[in-house]
């Protein structure tokens, strides 16, 4: 191989072996400039182009596009029967023959469909995912014709005139992590009618103290001292500080058994009125005991309200929960509660949009004695 190798040197042209130098010396030379210009600050930022810091609602918006594009995505969502029913219902009682209607994150289209059957004059479809040429598509296959397809964020929407009606579905599992307050009250700022409608407007989130069934309980690893005579209590030095090893997520009715206490909303919201910083940053709230059982943690759901008797839940124990919303379940180190202790929950948040920036505490009061988790 060596004496390939020579050969093959030596059998280079005057110009190649030329070409071959320079290149090196080129090579090397760019490695001492960039070398320089590392060192200095101002002179890195006069020769590189300026790296680009996303904001986390610029990282939301990407990340939200690429969820959507995805098929199975929208398959999930038109699977659930609950889901469909809410809003086809939601739009046959309130659209009126001739509204002008915003549908905000259309996806498939079939809510802006739905708005015109029901008679609305015009809907503006809006998506800044690719999910919205097949919208386009299946409605031209369906016979819907007056309904405009808007490719853009919703805050790049503009409009010659209001609408009478500003539909959407910006739901999440913790119901504010798809952005559903600053996009929708952008919109009604900017384009809603005086006295227009937001469908659905009144929400309800729940964090409730609830307790597993014994088979669905996963114990964090500090907790487990006997396995077949193995410790692992010392792995509590280990303990993660990322917020996702302290959060669960299930759409199964199988898994939590009972709420600790009687069920309240946490948080209360009107998207007619609500702005983003009237959210309280910090929720502190008392449960008292009233069935006995672990304190596994707290579980995050959701409600979803038209009329009365037009409700969507997304709760653990609801069984006409709407399934393809999962229900989150924030963990504590276990306890056992007794009937009559008394549950003292905090819930700190830097952005409720974010659930990774959601910090809980709970401390069980009873019989003179507090225990914080």
């Amino acid at each position: 191989m060596p004496g390939w190798a020579a050969a093959s040197v030596m059998s280079l042209s005057p110009v190649q072996r030329l070409t071959i130098a320079a290149s090196r010396w080129v090579r090397s030379r760019c490695f001492i400039l960039g070398r320089w210009l590392r060192k200095s600050p101002q002179r890195k930022a006069w020769f590189y182009a300026p790296v680009k810091i996303e904001t986390p609602a610029e990282k939301y918006r990407q990340t939200n596009s690429d969820y959507f594009s995805d098929l199975h995505a929208q398959e999930r969502m038109l699977a659930d029967e609950q889901r469909m029913a809410f809003y086809h219902e939601a739009i046959r009682r309130k659209i009126q023959p001739g509204d002008r209607v915003i549908d905000l994150g259309t996806g498939t289209g079939i809510l802006a469909a739905f708005a015109s059957r029901q008679g609305a004059g015009q809907v503006y479809a809006v998506d800044h995912s690719s999910i919205i040429e097949h919208a386009r598509e299946l409605a031209a296959e369906n016979g819907i014709e007056n309904v405009d397809f808007e490719d853009v964020h919703s805050s790049k929407l503009y409009l010659d005139e209001p609408v009478d009606v500003i539909l959407h579905e910006q739901i999440g599992d913790f119901l504010f992590d798809e952005a559903m307050v600053p996009n929708v009250c952008d919109l009604r700022d900017r384009l809603l009618k005086p006295g227009g409608l937001i469908l659905p407007s009144q929400f309800e989130l729940f964090c409730e103290p609830m307790t597993l069934h014994d088979d669905r309980r996963v114990p964090y690893l500090w907790e487990l001292t006997n396995v077949y005579g193995f410790d692992f209590s010392s792995m509590e030095r280990s303990r993660p500080v990322d917020a996702e090893h302290h959060g669960l997520v299930s759409c199964d009715l199988g898994v939590v058994k009972h709420f600790l206490g009687e069920p309240s909303p946490l948080v209360e919201v009107d998207l007619h009125t609500i702005t983003e910083s009237s959210l309280p940053l910090k929720v502190s709230f008392t449960r008292k005991v009233t069935q006995a059982g672990f304190l596994d943690g707290l579980v995050i759901f959701m409600k979803a309200k038209v009329d009365d008797d037009l409700v969507l839940s997304s709760s653990p124990l609801d069984p006409n929960r709407a399934p393809h919303w999962g229900f989150r379940i924030l963990r504590l180190d276990q306890s056992y509660a007794e009937v009559g202790d008394s549950l003292e929950v905090t819930l700190r948040v830097k952005d409720w949009a974010d659930p990774e920036t959601w910090r809980w505490t709970c401390g069980v009061w009873g019989g003179g004695d507090f225990e914080e988790e």
